[in-house]
């Protein structure tokens, strides 16, 4: 007893929060998360970034042993320099795109859940991997004596090396708390009525600026063959979010096509490839693609670098004239609707 007692006076001692008093009174904290970024365009922060991505056994399914002989006997001394070039092309003057773009989300979903809730609710942002860390947005939320917890990764489309690696980082930070409060996990929304409209309103202004293509491309982040057929969701709801748009924007099947890009390594990913298609397009005489990624909710490496430069030289090497990336939603009000009208109901 002498020792509890101790024990819990070093606690108070330290000002060491083990969970918020009982008030009565509910303090939410909305936690939206992204995939991550490293810190600077530079060799060593991607180095850094890389290992914390690369070592999570979510994106790689190999055997870890192998798995770990491989990356920090080759891809770590290799990788880290070529993926800093590419980060220096899209840097901006605040910073990472994605981490820019996920800071202005936050900024206006909690400006419009303050609208409703006041101070009752806390929105912050966090990254899988790098920063700001999920461990410690929730380490503040607990802090700020929260007592009920709503994680929304910004993944549309649910996948376990991303909506399921996020919830393995958010388990991983509550095991450790003493007292856990509510918490709700929201996996997905690509087939929500807002999130569609969203694209919908970003697809027809862009035809309404630049005209209508030969092809509209909706690419979407690839992901291992082998993932879908160990029963992983994510290339189910690609088809459905891109049915659902091409419905409202009442495309025929001969206007569009669904492809997957961001291959890595040399097992068979999901398919059709964005470069091939684009490719293709081109030598069958298809001369104006537009290009949308529904996956990312923000701009980032994968559509700043990857589609827009790569994806354009390839179509445009191959014969294509015109080539179009539409951007991702990022803050704009109707994608910013759809993301509060996500987390309403839980709140």
């Amino acid at each position: 007893m002498s020792r509890y007692i101790n024990h819990t006076k070093n606690l108070h001692d330290k000002n060491i929060t083990t969970g918020p008093a009982d008030t009565g009174v509910v303090k939410t904290g909305v936690l939206l998360t992204n995939l991550g970024t490293p810190d600077a365009p530079s060799e060593g922060a991607l180095r850094i970034y890389l290992r914390e991505f690369l070592s999570d056994p979510r994106v790689v399914e190999i055997p870890r042993v192998v798995w770990m002989i491989i990356l920090h006997g080759i891809i770590l001394r290799v990788r880290p320099s070529k993926s800093a070039k590419l980060y220096q092309t899209i840097w901006t003057e605040q910073g990472s795109p994605l981490l820019v773009n996920s800071r202005a989300i936050q900024q206006k979903v909690a400006a419009d859940i303050k609208d409703e809730h006041g101070d009752s609710v806390t929105v912050a942002i966090a990254m899988r991997y790098g920063n700001p860390s999920i461990s410690k947005a929730l380490q503040e939320f607990q802090q700020q004596g929260v007592n009920k917890i709503i994680v929304l990764p910004l993944y549309p489309q649910y996948a376990g090396p991303t909506t399921g690696s996020t919830f393995d980082a958010v388990s991983k930070e509550i095991q450790t708390w003493r007292w856990i409060p509510s918490l709700h996990f929201i996996s997905g929304y690509h087939d929500n009525s807002d999130y569609i409209a969203s694209l919908v309103n970003s697809i027809s202004e862009h035809f309404k600026q630049h005209g209508k293509p030969d092809k509209l491309v909706l690419s979407f982040h690839g992901m291992p063959q082998l993932f879908l057929e160990w029963g992983d969701p994510y290339f189910c709801f690609c088809h459905k979010t891109t049915r659902l748009v091409v419905e409202k924007l009442g495309l025929a099947k001969s206007d569009y096509c669904i492809s997957f890009q961001s291959r890595f390594g040399k097992a068979e990913w999901l398919k059709p490839y964005t470069d091939s298609c684009l490719k293709e397009f081109a030598e069958q005489g298809v001369r104006k693609v537009a290009v949308i990624s529904p996956a990312f909710s923000v701009d980032c490496l994968e559509t700043l670098e990857e589609l827009e430069e790569q994806s354009r030289q390839v179509f445009l090497d191959a014969g294509g004239e015109e080539f179009h990336y539409i951007k991702a939603l990022n803050d704009r009000d109707d994608h910013i609707k759809a993301m509060t009208g996500i987390l309403r109901p839980h709140i």
